[in-house]
């Protein structure tokens, strides 16, 4: 825990700083949702297939954060990392002409049943 997908698409992929992302949500998280440095997992899913209403999906870039931590967070919290990962993610994509990004995120509580698992 946390546990944090980013769902991205092109055009932009070659403009995105996926690592300087990765640390300062980690650091974000850390800050603002007392998560543990060592907890935090960042995994990437790109896709090339979109669909942006009736437009030319060419001229369009989707991202999608989903963040989740264990329940006991206030919707507060939960509001100001939200807020917070897309700052950051403003901050880590590369403007391109005629491209637009639209972005999202959401903070949410992982399931009861949720375990983790590290070993060889």
């Amino acid at each position: 825990m946390p546990q944090i997908t980013v769902d991205y698409s092109s055009p932009v992929e070659d403009g995105f700083d996926r690592e300087g992302f990765a640390r300062a949500l980690h650091g974000a998280t850390v800050e603002i949702a007392g998560a543990r440095p060592e907890a935090c997992k960042t995994l990437f899913r790109y896709s090339d297939g979109r669909a942006f209403g009736y437009e030319d999906a060419e001229r369009h870039a989707v991202f999608h954060v989903t963040v989740g931590l264990l329940a006991g967070r206030s919707d507060e919290t939960k509001a100001r990392l939200t807020e917070r990962t897309l700052e950051l993610l403003r901050a880590c994509v590369a403007p391109q002409d005629g491209v637009t990004l639209h972005a999202s995120a959401e903070v949410r509580d992982l399931d009861p049943s949720y375990r983790t698992y590290e070993g060889q």
